[in-house]
């Protein structure tokens, strides 16, 4: 017998409009999804699916697990944002994301829409640096020029003001050109050394801030876009 659970889907990193942003399936883990993560994260296709294993109200905790149509990650920034302003818009809000990698700070506003996480440049994945001339090369890639790895290309749109606009390729994760990617805008934060304001792929923006101590914060505006229903 065929088996149906539901997937809020919203967009994490939109611009002020409210446009673009990168989709994030969220998922209630339940004995249907147990054992079948992946298949349902391919099956559906977004760059991330996350799983929400466990929510702790009285400690503000959530337990959860991240998952690209090919591989499971320890840590990813646009599901880690996107997940604890969809807990707090829930009102089930969180102070922690309990995540492989490790305890992942949220903070939400939703009068803004906005949430950050704070979180360390070693969680992340490694990705091949291309810092490029222009916004307009970083524009003019093809993304199937990138048949394995993980790419991330950036250039400096205002280098003093310290905006850039980046694109980011990972068919090793499943993912030909991600919308909005937190991991990456955390750890070229640390290999850089200074707050970022990026605007990557069709238009979503991520803001970070490095905190002194080796972590850093990432953030944006997410937004409620659907719900559906996916039959396993």
């Amino acid at each position: 017998m065929d088996e149906t659970i539901e997937v809020v889907v919203v967009r994490v990193f939109t611009n002020e409009s409210g446009r673009n942003g990168n989709e994030l399936g969220i998922i209630s883990s339940s004995a249907v999804t147990a054992h079948r993560e992946q298949d349902i994260a391919a099956a559906l296709g977004f760059s991330e699916t996350v799983f929400v294993d466990a929510i702790d109200e009285a400690a503000r905790t959530a337990t959860i697990r991240i998952f690209t149509p090919a591989k499971e990650l320890p840590f990813a920034g646009h599901p880690s944002v996107g997940t604890a302003w969809w807990l707090a818009d829930r009102r089930t809000p969180v102070d922690v994301l309990r995540e492989p990698a490790g305890d992942v700070e949220v903070s939400v506003d939703l009068d803004d829409d906005s949430a950050w996480i704070t979180a360390r440049p070693e969680w992340t994945p490694e990705f091949e640096w291309l810092q490029l001339q222009s916004p307009e090369d970083v524009e003019a890639l093809d993304p199937f020029a990138f048949p394995s790895g993980q790419h991330y290309a950036y250039a400096w749109i205002d280098e003093e003001a310290g905006s850039l606009r980046a694109r980011m390729f990972a068919p090793e994760m499943g993912i030909i050109e991600d919308e909005a990617t937190g991991a990456a805008a955390v750890a070229l934060t640390a290999r850089l050394g200074r707050p970022l304001a990026i605007l990557q792929g069709e238009g979503s923006d991520l803001l970070t801030e490095p905190l002194g101590d080796g972590r850093i914060r990432v953030g944006g505006t997410t937004v409620y876009d659907r719900t559906i229903e996916a039959t396993l």
